[in-house]
């Protein structure tokens, strides 16, 4: 079994590529949550869907958000009435925020509710929230507080990025599922996800650094060079005061890694990371780097490497 750490497009490209080479109820992921939100009495948890679509094969994996064909009828309808909502959600799409909220009403946690709606929508990956503590990403931009979703979604990143803030009631901890999925795996990958906002809220989790740090770890860098391969990752860690790049993702990640991945492009170079294409572009690169991740994997399980 692999266990991934993920946030909501890169690790997601990265495990379509693994869905190739191993049956789906092979594969376990600890799913970012702190980028989630209620709004108009429905629950949104992006990165958590993104998953869930990907292996139940209703992914829009042109846009890597949302289900495929899908249409926003009940969006439109809303602003045209005069209550516009923060984000345009597809009308299927809303459908699982509208479940989600209600068994979470009904006192289901997010892990429980996240293994109903995976399992109607016929998911054989095991697909784990990383708490079921409410965390919140905001954004502090120019003496003002923001949800992550306004920030990305509202104004396309096109606001300064003075801080992040972590918003909860209680510190997160980490569900026995997920101390489980980490303990048991074969390979723990963290992908090519946002290090600041996809990947730290998960390592925030009570218990989790503890538990990677006896386990065989991937990272796959998320930089080539000082750009990010997609998302405000650059923006987001020069407000973490770190640079931009693939060193300062291993420096970040460097406690618990055992094989660091960076880009064969990247002119950054890091002692003793592996260079593959991580550029992700189409299936065939996507397979060839699941591939190389595999046999790394398989190298390292193998007796007569010790």
């Amino acid at each position: 079994m692999i266990t991934f750490l993920s946030g909501g497009t890169g690790t997601p490209k990265l495990m379509r590529g693994f869905r190739t080479l191993m049956e789906d109820h092979e594969m376990t992921v600890i799913v970012n949550t702190a980028e989630d939100m209620w709004f108009s009495g429905s629950h949104l948890s992006p990165d958590l869907d993104t998953v869930m679509y990907l292996f139940a094969d209703l992914l829009d994996t042109e846009r890597w958000w949302g289900i495929e064909d899908d249409t926003t009828i009940t969006s439109t309808f809303l602003e045209k009435i005069g209550y516009p909502e923060p984000l345009t959600l597809g009308d299927k799409d809303r459908a699982i925020n509208i479940a989600r909220a209600e068994l979470l009403r009904a006192g289901m946690s997010l892990t429980e509710a996240t293994k109903h709606l995976s399992s109607r929508l016929q998911c054989d990956a095991t697909i784990l929230p990383m708490c079921d503590t409410e965390v919140t990403t905001c954004i502090q931009s120019s003496g003002s507080e923001m949800h992550f979703q306004e920030y990305w979604v509202k104004h396309r990143g096109q606001v300064p990025v003075d801080a992040i803030i972590r918003r909860c009631s209680e510190s997160p901890v980490a569900t026995e599922q997920v101390l489980i999925a980490i303990h048991d795996a074969d390979a723990v990958i963290i992908g090519p996800s946002n290090p600041v906002t996809s990947i730290s809220p998960i390592l925030e989790c009570e218990g989790v650094k503890e538990a990677l740090r006896d386990q065989f770890v991937i990272v796959i860098s998320p930089f080539i060079g000082d750009a990010p391969v997609s998302g405000p990752a650059a923006e987001l860690m020069m407000a973490w005061d770190m640079a931009p790049n693939g060193q300062a993702t291993y420096d970040l990640y460097r406690d618990f890694t055992d094989v660091f991945v960076q880009d064969i492009r990247d002119p950054v170079a890091i002692e003793g990371a592996v260079r593959l294409d991580t550029l992700m572009t189409d299936k065939e690169v996507t397979l060839a780097l699941a591939e190389s991740i595999q046999r790394i994997i398989d190298t390292a399980a193998d007796p007569r490497n010790a």
